[in-house]
Parts: structure tokens; sequence; C-alpha cells
């Protein structure tokens, strides 16, 4: 048995059986005290489990072993194809009208919420800050400085199915960018529409593009990244 998949059990334990000692967890696994030790310090570096004592009438503290938010993560969720489900619930009984307002709700709620983080920044670092919070939601992004602005990238998207069903996602989505960088910008890249990622080119002056044989626009190549 490998040290990932011993891991996995612990986890699954935990999952299914709730908060344990390092004894109970032991035995279940037929490993040494010393084994199980190893490895709920590696879980616990990892964030995914913690440890906490329960005061008991006689005896000492039990130390007991739980999950964290982060190891609850670990399990698989449908959390996307709920909101697809929920959504198209909406659209056939009120219309694509009322998505319409759901995604501008959402929009307007984030930017209430994110907006604080731009004050006293300049472009520049209005685009780093609007990095870290698309990382933050798992959109694995990444920003570099290029000829007459900068390019942001998206590397995954965290509502990929939400969004390859309902255009207003990402028709807000970039609406929020706006309003958070206090200029405009232009998406030359979508993987909603077969892209590798999402990209956005947000420029600091006018600056004029070449238009590439497939239609898209470019910037120039990163100079420098952050």
């Amino acid at each position: 048995m490998n040290n990932l998949s011993t891991r996995r059990q612990i986890l699954m334990l935990l999952r299914t059986q709730g908060a344990q000692t390092a004894q109970q967890l032991a035995a279940q696994l037929q490993i040494t005290s010393m084994g199980i030790r190893r490895h709920l310090t590696l879980l616990e570096r990892d964030e995914l489990v913690f440890v906490h004592a329960e005061r008991r009438a006689v005896g000492r503290p039990a130390y007991l072993y739980a999950l964290t938010d982060q190891g609850r993560e670990t399990f698989p969720k449908n959390y996307d194809l709920l909101a697809t489900q929920l959504l198209e619930v909406v659209r056939v009984n009120q219309g694509d009208e009322q998505i319409t307002q759901i995604f501008a709700g959402r929009m307007d709620e984030l930017y209430k919420h994110f907006a604080p983080r731009m004050n006293g920044k300049d472009l520049a670092e209005r685009v780093q800050e609007l990095a870290k919070i698309q990382e933050e939601g798992g959109y694995m992004t990444e920003w570099s400085e290029v000829k007459g602005g900068y390019l942001l990238k998206e590397q995954n998207c965290a509502i990929y199915r939400v969004a390859c069903r309902f255009q207003a996602a990402c028709r807000f989505e970039i609406e929020l960018f706006r309003r958070l960088l206090g200029v405009d910008l232009e998406r030359i890249e979508h993987q909603v529409s077969g892209a590798l990622t999402c990209s956005y080119f947000i420029p600091d002056s006018h600056t004029p593009r070449v238009k590439t044989k497939s239609g898209t626009r470019k910037t120039a190549r990163a100079k420098r990244r952050r």
C-alpha cells in the first residue's frame, strides 16, 4: 500500500465516520502508531485535516483528527451541474430575461465584494489584484505586461459547464472586469469557443493591433511577467 492510497483512506474514514483518534485510525488501517502519525502530519501540513482536544470525564483529553473544509473539497462535487440544472429550470419557467437578471445581480454582488481591493491602486496594480481574485476563484490566472497594456490569462474556467450553456455568464464576467479595472478591455481568446485559455487585452493607451488570419486580434508578446 503506497503513501498516497493510505492518506486517501484516512480522508475516507474521517469523511464517513467523523473525527477519529490516531489510535483508531491506525487500528482500522492496520498500520503502526508511528506510521499513522506520519501520514496525519503530512495531511495537517496540506491543511486537509486538523486535530482538536476533546475532554473526557475520566483521564486525559482525547486528540481527535477531523477534515478541514479543504479536506472535504477533495471529494467529488456536482455544484456546476446543479447550478446548470437550476438555471435551466429558471429559463424554462421565467425566460431568458430572468437569466440575464440573475447574472447581472451576481456581477453587482461580486463588484461590491471586490471593489475595495482596487482602492488606491494604479492600473498595473489593479490588473495584478484582479489576477489574484481570479486565482482565488480557481481560474489558474496569470498576467503580463505587453506592448500597449496588459494581458490577463485564465488557464481554467471555474464555471465552464455553466458558461457553455449560458452566454450571459461570460458577458457579465467581462463587464465585471471593466468595472473593477476602470478601463475597457477585449477578450481575445475564449475557452467556450475552443481556446485553451480565456485571455483579455487590457489597454493602457490606444494601441493598434494586427488582425490575424483566424480573425482574432493579438497583442505583442509579453515583455515582462510579474
